[in-house]
């Protein structure tokens, strides 16, 4: 089982060098980029430029609301600068964001994004020739690339793509053309992976006679090295769960938890705008029945009975301080001496 970190995405730009050196050299395999308040691919660069051994993956880059051709050049350069370590992780996020934050056209998504993979391995394909590009689809057309815009002609291998997926339709999707899929922090319990998103990846894959893409599982977890960490640790996972769940989309997964008065009680609060009142609606209860939690030392057990089988990897938050824990480097080599496939 691989083990990744998952950057906090309020971290300021200055702080990226510091925590990705923290990362690599704590054992992780590799460094999660998310998308929230800062643009995916200048983190990347910057967990790129001070590392030399981990994968760096945006988790996720939003595709809806940049051009593929955008995308691919940044993919790109980052795939040559890091000698190969990048990979792009991609998603659609939902509709209220794609207009109202980005102002930004949304369509059905799942044909979209499906396009959207399509075209960014003909582009990769094309930088790697030194050709021209000729695709016309419903939502994407591109036939210009002249040779003073393309890249190439280069021998560097295309970036792995992965996708954010959660429903039944974009997972198997990604058993289609993804290379891999990573869960959201709200659908990746044991049981929803092991019913709806393994499935369909491999209804996906046998559609397309193609190995099977392996799950990296966002799973929320709240740890640290003493008592006092793993209860802020808890508390930051309250109030980021209880955002979260407060979405529409995630509605399912409440219900699937014998949960749903819970959406109920957080959209009153949202519609209100009582953003700060959210987190009281997750009581510790309803927190232990939504999260991991636990210390360095009883981290490996509670995710490998979890998860050990299920998933190739397994995101962790990524620590911020700065004295070398060996008992974190500890729990990382236990978890990754789970086996992905026993």
């Amino acid at each position: 089982m691989k083990v990744y970190a998952a950057l906090d995405p309020r971290l300021p730009l200055s702080e990226v060098p510091r925590v990705a050196r923290r990362v690599e050299d704590l054992g992780f395999d590799g460094l999660h980029i998310p998308e929230t308040i800062h643009d995916s691919f200048a983190v990347a660069l910057l967990a790129a430029e001070h590392t030399s051994r981990i994968t760096v993956r945006t988790a996720i880059t939003l595709a809806f609301v940049r051009s593929p051709t955008l995308v691919a050049y940044n993919a790109w350069d980052l795939a040559k600068f890091s000698g190969g370590r990048f990979e792009l992780g991609l998603g659609t996020q939902i509709k209220q964001n794609i207009e109202g934050r980005f102002g930004m056209p949304w369509t059905e998504p799942v044909a979209r994004i499906g396009e959207y993979l399509t075209v960014l391995r003909e582009l990769f394909a094309a930088f790697a020739s030194g050709d021209s590009i000729h695709f016309e689809g419903d939502s994407y057309r591109l036939t210009r690339l002249q040779p003073y815009f393309n890249p190439g002609p280069d021998d560097i291998a295309p970036p792995p793509i992965l996708l954010g997926a959660v429903n039944t339709g974009m997972c198997r999707l990604a058993g289609q053309l993804a290379d891999g899929v990573i869960t959201h922090s709200t659908n990746s319990d044991p049981g929803y992976l092991r019913d709806i998103v393994q499935p369909a990846l491999q209804t996906g894959a046998a559609e397309r006679s193609r190995q099977v893409p392996g799950i990296i599982a966002a799973v929320p977890i709240a740890t640290g090295a003493t008592p006092a960490e793993v209860a802020r640790d808890r508390e930051r996972q309250r109030r980021l769960l209880a955002f979260l769940y407060s979405t529409p989309s995630y509605r399912p997964t409440l219900i699937r938890l014998g949960l749903p008065e819970l959406f109920d009680r957080l959209r009153k609060l949202v519609k209100a705008q009582r953003w700060e009142q959210l987190h009281d609606v997750v009581t510790d209860d309803v927190l232990d029945a939504l999260l991991i939690c636990g210390d360095y030392d009883a981290l490996p057990d509670l995710v490998s009975d979890r998860y050990a089988g299920l998933v190739h990897g397994i995101v962790l938050p990524a620590p911020t301080a700065d004295p070398e824990n060996t008992r974190l480097m500890h729990a990382i080599e236990s978890l990754r001496a789970s086996s992905a496939r026993r």
